[in-house]
């Protein structure tokens, strides 16, 4: 027992002090000194009063229980414990209850809110199918619980989080919402990370683009349906959705073209992809307004899913939340809304099961041979589906182009 006792006191020492043991009568005063001489100043600076600010900070302490937390004299871990958790089949993503909730609940918002989705759609070019998968995906039309104290959240990140200094800028714009007065102290409610409001928008997101959709002179994401309808489509507008254009199309992705092709900085017209043999799963043409334009080839399940033809507005979509399933998400829940349609037509394979540390394994020995994986995050991005399926190419295997059980011994 006693050489156990060693054993564990030298690992300890060797990763760090788990957050429980730490002195947090010490480090909860240091986080009200920090409040005090860096924040309080920055916030003073932008308008800011000594009362919104006492009244922001009446009662908050550290909250101990959110992620990726640093606490003083401590070293950001290099391996986060989120690296061990399970990654699944992107189909779980869109889960049948999840979908059929997401649509019916959006369809009967269409209903209520038309008036102030064709406001919106008239001022920013936005389609209000859009703006509703992305209002259903982030707080279910204003449903869903939002339980956090944001200064509570916002404090803790910003003083001792892995990415304290983004979290330190969001919490002094928490500070001027607050000094405006844009909702009442009840409601600055927010999301482990931060976000508030019904479209779950970051503080600074807040200043740039909340909008007044119903004319009362403010905005107010917390309680004015209008008002977050307005604001979620003026933010895709800001970050460049092109009006006319659609986020993209299923389609049959013939064996001749490689999925390695798959990304962003790959692009090329839809005219072209569509001489190469790529067909719309419905069996109609492409629009013929789209086929000049970009598009670009997505297949987040590699070949063991559906595919598509996406637009530049697919990535406005990402700007909001950047996980291609989600910009999926709520391209698909707002086509099923508006146009109702069914599934895709390809179904998600049986892929996934593997830990993150698993896939970071696999990037790291793709950074090894030279690949551009995105970085050893355990998450299999575009920039690691299609490293893999060049991997396999390159060693003479039928490219799939996303992390596998069996690559683990080899990509190691």
């Amino acid at each position: 027992m006693a050489l156990r006792a060693i054993l564990l006191a030298f690992l300890v020492c060797l990763h760090g002090l788990p957050i429980r043991a730490q002195d947090r009568a010490a480090v909860e005063h240091q986080f009200r000194g920090w409040l005090e001489q860096t924040i309080w100043p920055t916030a003073r600076g932008k308008g800011v009063s000594r009362a919104t600010f006492d009244s922001a900070f009446d009662g908050v302490s550290l909250d101990w229980d959110l992620p990726d937390l640093v606490p003083p004299g401590q070293k950001a871990s290099t391996q986060r414990q989120q690296r061990q958790s399970e990654f699944g089949s992107p189909g779980k993503y869109f889960s049948r209850g999840g979908l059929v909730a997401a649509t019916e609940q959006g369809r009967r918002m269409a209903r209520i809110h038309a008036a102030a989705l064709t406001r919106a759609e008239k001022a920013t070019g936005v389609p209000g199918r859009i703006v509703l998968g992305i209002w259903g995906r982030e707080s279910n039309y204003g449903r869903a619980a939002i339980p956090h104290n944001a200064f509570r959240v916002l404090g803790t990140k910003g003083f001792m989080s892995t990415r304290a200094p983004y979290f330190t800028e969001e919490l002094i714009a928490l500070l001027q919402i607050a000094e405006a007065g844009h909702a009442p102290e009840s409601a600055m409610k927010s999301s482990w990370a931060g976000a508030l409001g019904q479209p779950q928008f970051m503080p600074t997101n807040f200043l740039k683009h909340a909008a007044d959709g119903d004319g009362d002179g403010h905005a107010d994401i917390w309680r004015s349906e209008a008002d977050t309808i307005a604001s979620i489509a003026r933010y895709l507008a800001a970050h460049g959705w092109q009006a006319g254009r659609d986020w993209g199309f299923e389609v049959r992705v013939p064996e001749s073209i490689s999925c390695t092709l798959e990304g962003p900085d790959q692009g090329r017209r839809i005219a072209d992809w569509a001489d190469r043999g790529i067909t719309r799963v419905s069996g109609r043409p492409f629009p013929a307004h789209e086929m000049k334009g970009a598009g670009f080839l997505l297949m987040p399940a590699g070949r063991h899913g559906p595919a598509f033809i996406v637009t530049p507005n697919f990535y406005v979509l990402k700007d909001y939340n950047m996980s291609d399933l989600y910009a999926l998400f709520v391209g698909h829940v707002g086509d099923r809304v508006q146009y109702g349609v069914g599934d895709f037509a390809a179904p998600w394979g049986a892929v996934g099961g593997l830990y993150r540390s698993d896939v970071a394994q696999m990037q790291r020995a793709l950074e090894r041979m030279g690949h551009d994986v995105g970085g050893a995050d355990g998450l299999p991005g575009f920039r690691t589906r299609r490293s893999i399926g060049r991997w396999q190419e390159a060693t003479g295997q039928l490219a799939t182009c996303f992390p596998e059980a069996a690559m683990k011994r080899a990509l190691r």
